[in-house]
């Protein structure tokens, strides 16, 4: 490891909430810190480097700079097939990410890695709120609030709750979590793997590569594609698995309309009404946070209290309201059709769908059953809305474009009768009409209120 007496130059590409987080990190361990960013640096981040007197620049890349310096972190939303990081690989300086950097400075601390397709962000949310509830001093980091990298140089915790995705793992090298959990592998982000779904499947995997026997890899049984790999690559740390299927002699299952959990001789059971997070995926997410819980030695009654409590995710199947016998759920972060799957399957009510954006290569084929099933209308909210008409105009009777939040949801409540649920879960990445997922769903919830 570095010490402060070492000054060594550190480049940053990506000024996002992750480069920033990381160059503030850097400062703090005595790196000289250039950042760089190929777009606009948005406001509070720029005001921040300038605070601290970090350089930076925006809107293009000075390439002698960047390669010039002994250590690179690359922001994970950087695709590798850009210019910038052709030149950057060509050089052969070494690039780590984000997280790595963060690893590298986390000193006698506990970390719960968090990766998967869906469900991330509330299996780490819940998986934090289990620790802080047993009285543990802990953090939720990555795609979840602050990054690794910012809490560690802020405020230091003996426990970190990471959100990891597989571009993040893609540059690490000894990062190395005591436990790491898979939760499923869908096709998802293969645009960045070219459409090779064995190269997304062993990015996702990197979780446990650094792992020993002393460790513990949480995964789920159910998910095809994990136990494939499994099969021919076998990780060093104890498996633990979750499933819906079957029995387990160790690890997670469902049972009679309860969640069991075996670990370390230890049995753990709670009845799936008494959970505070409903439907079939959030069983998944429930087992594999109390698995990890019980690896901590978390007692059993702070577990069960944890998952009667939990209050889920902001923009993920977040109530808004209800208006004249009609509910209305923010689901904004589900953008990609596998968290519409989830999202529809905990559906009990009719439903109509608000969906669209920018399409990542979506197969909607994927949920036409649950579609037919279950969903009354579609109002499409973007600026492409073929496909969706396309996969569901022979399916849903009413489907109407809308290209704004506000009259998306005022055409959803035009089809909804009392009873129904309104559902923004838009399959869709949100950036042809709104900032960010958060801003589309803050922008739902306004013209929620406005009805």
């Amino acid at each position: 490891m570095k010490t402060r007496n070492e000054v060594k130059k550190l480049s940053i590409i990506g000024a996002g909430e992750s480069g920033v987080g990381a160059a503030l990190l850097g400062k703090q361990q005595g790196y000289e810190v250039f950042i760089s960013d190929g777009g606009k640096i948005r406001d509070p981040f720029r005001r921040e480097l300038e605070g601290l007197g970090i350089p930076f620049e925006e809107g293009g890349h000075s390439l002698d700079r960047i390669t010039n310096a002994d250590l690179l972190v690359k922001s994970p939303g950087i695709p590798e097939k850009t210019e910038v990081m052709y030149q950057v690989r060509r050089s052969g300086i070494q690039v780590i990410s984000e997280i790595e950097l963060a690893y590298r400075y986390a000193e006698n601390t506990r970390i719960i890695a968090v990766t998967g397709s869906n469900g991330k962000s509330t299996t780490t949310a819940l998986t934090c709120h289990m620790l802080k509830t047993a009285g543990w001093s802990a953090a939720c980091v990555g795609n979840i609030g602050y990054s690794f990298a910012r809490q560690v140089a802020v405020s230091p915790v003996p426990c970190y709750v990471v959100e990891v995705s597989s571009f993040q793992l893609d540059d690490i090298d000894r990062f190395h979590p005591n436990v790491a959990i898979l939760l499923n592998i869908t096709t998802d982000h293969l645009d960045r793997y070219d459409q090779n779904m064995e190269h997304y499947i062993a990015s996702k995997f990197k979780i446990a590569h650094n792992q020993t026997g002393q460790d513990y890899f949480i995964y789920c049984r159910d998910d095809a594609r994990i136990t494939g790999h499994l099969k021919s690559n076998p990780v060093a740390s104890k498996s633990l698995a979750f499933t819906i299927m079957e029995p387990l002699n160790e690890g997670g299952f469902v049972d009679k309309n309860k969640i069991h959990i075996h670990v370390n001789h230890e049995k753990f059971t709670m009845s799936i009404y008494d959970l505070a997070l409903k439907g079939k995926h959030n069983l998944y997410n429930s087992m594999a946070a109390g698995i990890a819980a019980r690896t901590m030695d978390i007692r059993k009654d702070k577990i069960r209290e944890s998952l009667a409590t939990f209050q889920g995710l902001r923009h993920r199947l977040e109530f808004v309201a209800t208006i004249r016998g009609v509910d209305f759920i923010n689901d904004s972060k589900a953008t990609n059709v596998n968290s519409v799957w989830f999202a529809l399957e905990s559906m009990e009510k009719p439903v109509v769908l608000i969906m669209g954006g920018v399409d990542k290569g979506n197969d909607y084929s994927m949920i036409s059953d649950l579609v037919r099933q279950k969903v009354k209308a579609i109002v499409c909210l973007g600026s492409d809305n073929h496909k969706i008409h396309e996969a569901f105009g022979g399916i849903v009777e009413h489907m109407m474009d809308t290209s704004g939040a506000r009259d998306a949801v005022r055409a959803a409540y035009h089809f909804a009768a009392k009873g129904d649920v309104v559902l923004l879960s838009p399959a869709c990445a949100s950036f042809d009409l709104f900032k960010n997922f958060e801003d589309r769903g803050d922008q739902f919830g306004e013209a929620v209120k406005g009805l």
